[in-house]
């Protein structure tokens, strides 16, 4: 035997790195049960916002084509095919979320369109327009229009943007088609 045999068969392990230990969380552990269970619930309150908002749209085409002709960001082209676009993302986005499929994705397209929605508004209260958001429904002037109204419609996407955040950063797994 030469040297570095005898060594290695003094001891084989020697030369064999070390694994790092990794952390295996337990499997029902009250952090991961709590954070499931938030995660569920903001998952089912976005997709219902969806489902719900989509809805009212594609039932009323004209007004939903009014709302968002109301912001003046786009020509009226561009404004109309937006309203009929609109409404069926939103429904789409919706069931996803709520049978569970792409999860992340979904979850990323949320808060992406609520974003979008966050700066629409903003520009429309910069801009001094009365209109309604139109954000469930309804929409187009608003001669009642406060800057309570624009406040708390930015505040509500906002509340809605966390829920996108959470189903991101926690995709809720169990019940759910994909992840």
């Amino acid at each position: 035997m030469t040297n570095n045999m005898k060594k290695m068969s003094v001891n084989p392990a020697a030369h064999v790195k070390a694994a790092k230990p990794q952390f295996v969380p337990a499997k029902y552990d009250s952090r991961s049960i709590a954070l499931d269970v938030v995660s569920a619930l903001a998952r089912l309150a976005l997709a219902a916002v969806w489902l719900y908002s989509g809805w009212q749209k594609i039932t009323d085409p004209v007004t939903t084509r009014q709302a968002v002709r109301a912001y003046e960001l786009f020509s009226d082209d561009t404004a109309d095919l937006i309203a009929v676009i609109l409404p069926i993302g939103e429904l789409i986005l919706g069931v996803f979320l709520l049978i569970g499929l792409f999860l992340r994705f979904s979850a990323f397209i949320s808060a992406v369109l609520l974003l979008v929605f966050i700066g629409g508004i903003s520009w429309a209260w910069a801009r001094g327009l009365s209109i309604d958001c139109g954000c469930f429904g309804g929409g187009g002037g608003n001669p009642e229009t406060t800057w309570w109204s624009y406040l708390s419609e930015i505040l509500r996407d906002v509340v809605f943007l966390v829920l996108s955040w959470i189903v991101l950063r926690w995709p809720f797994r169990r019940f759910a088609l994909h992840g």
